[in-house]
């Protein structure tokens, strides 16, 4: 990598987690618009930022695979913190921003980590395995 790569590196990588961390919101609110888990959105995330990574980065390969298997990551973890958070204030008859405010990240990363379940893990590592494919394959040319 050369040195006047790696501000750009950073900003892939920054725009990358605000993808991941938008994804992982839209997730939430498809959640709760259906009253129940939906870990198979993981499929339709994964395929989102594949989509998006493959349109700002200049060539599919490794690094936009890298990028798309990290804002799925970064989505799927999001979702289930604010699964935990919104779990907790409907409990605890709490805000949403004030149970996120209250109980802290440690608590939150700690409650959406016992909330886990092996088939939600397969399915995030499936909505990851497809955001890297389709993120490292070539696109096709147009006619």
């Amino acid at each position: 990598m050369k040195p006047r790569d790696v501000p750009l590196f950073v900003f892939a990588l920054f725009c990358a987690a605000m993808m991941g961390l938008a994804v992982g919101a839209t997730w939430m609110v498809a959640t709760m618009y259906l009253h129940r888990a939906a870990p198979w959105l993981a499929l339709p995330a994964g395929a989102v930022l594949a989509w998006a990574t493959r349109h700002w980065i200049r060539r599919a390969g490794a690094g936009a695979a890298v990028l798309a298997a990290f804002a799925t990551v970064l989505a799927a973890l999001y979702f289930n913190v604010l699964m935990a958070a919104i779990l907790l204030a409907g409990n605890f008859d709490l805000g949403l921003t004030e149970a996120l405010r209250t109980a802290g990240a440690g608590m939150l990363l700690d409650l959406a980590w016992l909330g886990l379940h092996p088939a939600d893990v397969a399915w995030y590592a499936l909505g990851i395995l497809l955001a890297a494919w389709l993120a490292w394959r070539q696109a096709t040319p147009r006619r």
